[in-house]
Protein backbone atom coordinates (compact mmCIF):
# COMPACT_ATOMS: atom_id res chain seq x y z
CA UNK A 1 0.00 0.00 0.00
CA UNK A 2 1.40 3.37 -0.97
CA UNK A 3 1.11 6.02 1.68
CA UNK A 4 1.84 9.54 0.49
CA UNK A 5 3.72 11.37 3.17
CA UNK A 6 1.39 13.70 5.04
CA UNK A 7 3.71 13.57 8.04
CA UNK A 8 5.43 16.95 8.21
CA UNK A 9 7.50 16.61 11.34
CA UNK A 10 8.52 14.68 14.41
CA UNK A 11 8.02 16.14 17.89
CA UNK A 12 9.22 14.89 21.25
CA UNK A 13 8.90 15.81 24.91
CA UNK A 14 10.93 14.37 27.77
CA UNK A 15 8.94 16.05 30.56
CA UNK A 16 6.51 13.13 30.90
CA UNK A 17 5.36 11.05 33.86
CA UNK A 18 2.74 8.30 33.87
CA UNK A 19 0.23 7.60 36.62
CA UNK A 20 -1.76 4.35 36.61
CA UNK A 21 -4.63 3.80 39.00
CA UNK A 22 -5.24 0.07 39.46
CA UNK A 23 -8.66 -1.55 39.94
CA UNK A 24 -10.84 1.51 39.52
CA UNK A 25 -14.58 0.92 39.95
CA UNK A 26 -16.18 1.46 36.55
CA UNK A 27 -19.25 3.61 37.06
CA UNK A 28 -20.37 7.18 36.30
CA UNK A 29 -18.54 9.98 38.06
CA UNK A 30 -15.22 8.22 38.66
CA UNK A 31 -13.30 10.03 35.90
CA UNK A 32 -14.65 13.36 37.14
CA UNK A 33 -13.61 12.50 40.71
CA UNK A 34 -10.06 11.87 39.50
CA UNK A 35 -9.57 14.66 36.97
CA UNK A 36 -11.49 17.59 38.51
CA UNK A 37 -9.11 17.98 41.48
CA UNK A 38 -6.13 17.87 39.10
CA UNK A 39 -7.69 20.61 36.96
CA UNK A 40 -8.41 22.74 40.04
CA UNK A 41 -4.72 22.40 40.96
CA UNK A 42 -3.80 23.61 37.46
CA UNK A 43 -2.23 20.27 36.48
CA UNK A 44 -2.54 19.50 32.78
CA UNK A 45 -3.33 15.90 31.93
CA UNK A 46 -2.25 14.62 28.54
CA UNK A 47 -2.65 11.06 27.32
CA UNK A 48 -5.52 9.20 29.04
CA UNK A 49 -6.12 5.47 28.59
CA UNK A 50 -8.88 3.50 30.29
CA UNK A 51 -8.88 -0.25 29.77
CA UNK A 52 -12.06 -2.12 28.95
CA UNK A 53 -13.98 -2.95 32.10
CA UNK A 54 -14.02 -6.50 33.41
CA UNK A 55 -16.64 -7.09 36.10
CA UNK A 56 -16.99 -3.30 36.48
CA UNK A 57 -13.31 -2.85 37.40
CA UNK A 58 -10.80 -1.08 35.15
CA UNK A 59 -7.33 0.47 35.16
CA UNK A 60 -6.88 4.14 34.31
CA UNK A 61 -3.57 5.55 33.06
CA UNK A 62 -2.72 9.15 32.26
CA UNK A 63 0.33 11.33 31.82
CA UNK A 64 1.29 14.63 33.39
CA UNK A 65 4.40 16.76 33.16
CA UNK A 66 7.19 15.17 35.17
CA UNK A 67 7.49 18.45 37.05
CA UNK A 68 3.86 18.01 38.23
CA UNK A 69 4.14 14.36 39.32
CA UNK A 70 4.63 14.90 43.07
CA UNK A 71 1.80 17.44 43.24
CA UNK A 72 -0.46 15.21 41.12
CA UNK A 73 0.16 12.21 43.37
CA UNK A 74 -0.62 14.24 46.49
CA UNK A 75 -4.01 14.98 44.90
CA UNK A 76 -4.69 11.54 43.41
CA UNK A 77 -3.81 9.38 46.43
CA UNK A 78 -6.74 10.56 48.61
CA UNK A 79 -9.07 10.22 45.61
CA UNK A 80 -7.95 6.62 45.09
CA UNK A 81 -9.04 5.77 48.61
CA UNK A 82 -12.35 7.62 48.30
CA UNK A 83 -13.35 5.87 45.05
CA UNK A 84 -12.27 2.41 46.21
CA UNK A 85 -9.41 1.83 43.77
CA UNK A 86 -6.66 -0.54 44.89
CA UNK A 87 -3.45 1.40 44.33
CA UNK A 88 -1.48 3.73 42.12
CA UNK A 89 1.85 3.26 40.31
CA UNK A 90 3.97 5.90 38.61
CA UNK A 91 6.81 6.09 36.11
CA UNK A 92 8.82 9.27 35.65
CA UNK A 93 11.31 7.90 33.11
CA UNK A 94 9.20 8.45 30.01
CA UNK A 95 9.05 10.59 26.90
CA UNK A 96 6.49 11.38 24.25
CA UNK A 97 7.31 11.09 20.54
CA UNK A 98 4.86 12.15 17.82
CA UNK A 99 4.50 12.28 14.09
CA UNK A 100 2.72 15.47 13.08
CA UNK A 101 0.87 16.27 9.87
CA UNK A 102 -2.57 16.80 8.38
CA UNK A 103 -5.08 14.13 7.46
CA UNK A 104 -3.21 11.20 8.98
CA UNK A 105 -6.11 9.95 11.07
CA UNK A 106 -8.20 9.22 7.98
CA UNK A 107 -5.37 7.79 5.90
CA UNK A 108 -4.38 4.16 6.55
CA UNK A 109 -0.75 3.31 7.16
CA UNK A 110 0.71 6.09 9.29
CA UNK A 111 0.29 4.41 12.66
CA UNK A 112 1.55 1.10 11.27
CA UNK A 113 4.64 2.75 9.79
CA UNK A 114 5.34 4.53 13.08
CA UNK A 115 4.93 1.35 15.12
CA UNK A 116 7.15 -0.61 12.71
CA UNK A 117 9.91 2.04 12.91
CA UNK A 118 9.88 1.91 16.71
CA UNK A 119 9.76 -1.90 16.73
CA UNK A 120 12.78 -2.10 14.43
CA UNK A 121 14.73 -0.11 17.04
CA UNK A 122 13.40 -2.40 19.82
CA UNK A 123 11.52 0.52 21.39
CA UNK A 124 8.53 -0.47 23.49
CA UNK A 125 5.37 1.62 23.18
CA UNK A 126 3.65 2.08 26.54
CA UNK A 127 0.73 4.29 25.48
CA UNK A 128 -0.67 5.52 22.17
CA UNK A 129 -2.92 8.46 21.38
CA UNK A 130 -4.08 9.91 18.08
CA UNK A 131 -5.73 13.05 16.78
CA UNK A 132 -6.43 14.50 13.36
CA UNK A 133 -2.90 15.93 13.14
CA UNK A 134 -0.80 13.76 15.45
CA UNK A 135 0.02 10.18 16.43
CA UNK A 136 1.82 10.03 19.76
CA UNK A 137 3.57 7.19 21.56
CA UNK A 138 4.80 7.19 25.14
CA UNK A 139 8.17 5.44 25.35
CA UNK A 140 11.18 5.15 27.67
CA UNK A 141 13.00 8.47 27.90
CA UNK A 142 16.38 6.88 27.25
CA UNK A 143 15.18 5.78 23.80
CA UNK A 144 13.77 9.11 22.58
CA UNK A 145 16.82 10.01 20.46
CA UNK A 146 16.70 6.63 18.69
CA UNK A 147 12.95 7.00 18.19
CA UNK A 148 13.22 10.47 16.67
CA UNK A 149 15.94 9.31 14.27
CA UNK A 150 14.00 6.18 13.27
CA UNK A 151 10.83 8.18 12.63
CA UNK A 152 12.66 10.78 10.55
CA UNK A 153 13.99 7.94 8.42
CA UNK A 154 10.66 6.08 8.20
CA UNK A 155 8.79 9.19 7.10
CA UNK A 156 11.63 10.52 4.93
CA UNK A 157 11.94 13.76 6.87
CA UNK A 158 15.15 15.73 7.18
CA UNK A 159 16.78 15.72 10.58
CA UNK A 160 17.22 19.27 11.82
Amino acid sequence: MEVRNKARGIAHDTNVAKITIISVPDHPGIAAAIFEPLAKANISVDTIVQNASIENITDLTFTVARSDLVKAMSIVEPVIKSIGAKRCVTDSTLAKVSIVGTGMQNTPGYAARMFRALYEQDINIQLITTSEIRITCIIAEDRVKDAVQALHKAFELEIA
